[in-house]
């Protein structure tokens, strides 16, 4: 089915990112694997190449474009690469709308050229180790000492957490319990008190650099609260529909680029003197992948557009993000099925495509918190 989401601006951008792809991170992936971070330059390279703050204000020397779609053709052609080291969607579509929304004019000023230029990597951090999804859970505390806040806590699972310059802290400001009284806070590198742990060891995803963030008494200017103090439930609820669209955009384009990868093999290898495309159970797997591929990339593009048209509630974002990550997990089991023992080889692309996969249906809220999510809105 032709797809009528973008347009020509979109499809040469859609060059662009491809044309990265092929000559700053595809060479360099596999060893970005062993080291468990990407190089530090690249990030500069996307700036340089306005894969950066897309919906950045100009003033700010960002894209001026406030319209996802181009979030979402990065998206795609990264996941259609295999190119899960570098976090640009974390930067661009989670952390990034925080600061264009929240900012004071003088934050602005500080950290948006930065952003934008890939001099500046951000991460947010809000997952604790005994918190996980339950952000009502928090327990970092950021006391009010006057002319700054002393944070003192640790997150965990913290992507971009070694290389971040700029990470968005969710803190606790006052001892309110449940989902008042947090705070956003912004922590620079540097900062006394403020210690990266662990870069996490994962069973995929392995160039995207996962920290341990550990906060001692550090001393956070009050110029750095991002938004309203102790409303960052609030600032949080309203973010996140676009980080889950995010996450499904990614998973409906990566099982679409298996199943093809796949489509490929069964019609090259063969078994018992034919090729396994001629083998009746091959084609019904084939048939039933692609249908569902096709339906569930039907329902994102549809998000995409509502959400470009700023109609996109959290029920629907939530089912795309549920429904797609789940369908991406399931169709790389199978497809790693229809390679047989290559399947199970790292130099075979499917292999690596299971690995990444299976945090996609935790990261960004799991399955069952999506499920809680669309039912309390269809039973409230």
């Amino acid at each position: 089915m032709e797809r009528d989401l973008y347009g020509p601006d979109h499809e040469a951008f859609r060059d662009t990112v491809r044309t990265f792809l092929a000559k700053e991170v595809t060479p360099h992936h596999e060893r970005w694997e062993k080291a468990g971070v990407v190089d530090r330059e690249v990030w500069r390279s996307a700036g340089r190449q306005g894969l950066l703050g897309m919906a950045v204000g100009e003033e700010y020397g960002g894209g001026g474009a406030g319209d996802f779609r181009y979030s979402a053709v990065l998206i795609e052609e990264f996941a259609r690469a295999g190119a899960s080291g570098l976090a640009l969607s974390l930067h661009n579509d989670i952390v990034g709308p925080y600061l264009t929304r929240l900012a004071t004019e003088e934050q602005k000023r500080r950290w948006l050229p930065g952003f934008v230029s890939g001099d500046l990597v951000t991460a947010i951090a809000m997952t604790e180790p005994g918190a996980g999804s339950d952000l009502q859970a928090i327990r970092t505390t950021a006391a009010d000492r006057g002319d700054h806040y002393l944070l003192n806590g640790a997150k965990t699972f913290i992507s971009n957490g070694i290389l971040a310059d700029l990470v968005v802290v969710v803190a606790r400001t006052t001892p309110e319990g449940g989902s008042g009284g947090q705070s956003l806070l912004v922590v620079e590198r540097g900062t006394e008190g403020f210690e990266r742990g662990r870069n996490l060891d994962k069973i995929g995803q392995k160039a995207q650099d996962t920290a341990e963030l550990f906060f001692h008494d550090v001393r956070v200017p009050k110029e750095n609260l991002l938004g309203e103090e102790n409303q960052a439930f609030a600032h949080l609820m309203g973010n996140l529909a676009q980080e889950r669209l995010a996450i499904a955009v990614g998973a409906a384009a990566a099982a679409e680029d298996i199943l093809d990868v796949t489509t490929r093999y069964v019609k090259e290898r063969e078994a018992f003197g034919r090729p396994l495309a001629r083998l009746q159970h091959i084609r019904f797997e084939i048939a039933e992948m692609a249908t569902e591929t096709a339906v569930t990339r039907t329902f994102v593009d549809r998000c995409v557009t509502d959400h470009s048209e700023g109609r996109l509630d959290a029920m629907h974002a939530s089912m795309a993000k549920w429904w797609a990550t789940e369908l991406q997990k399931r169709v790389v089991d199978r497809c790693l099925q229809l390679h047989g023992g290559y399947g199970y080889m790292t130099e075979y692309r499917v292999a690596k495509a299971f690995l990444d996969s299976r945090v996609q249906t935790v990261y960004g809220g799991t399955t069952e918190i999506m499920k809680e999510i669309i039912g309390r809105s269809l039973l409230r």
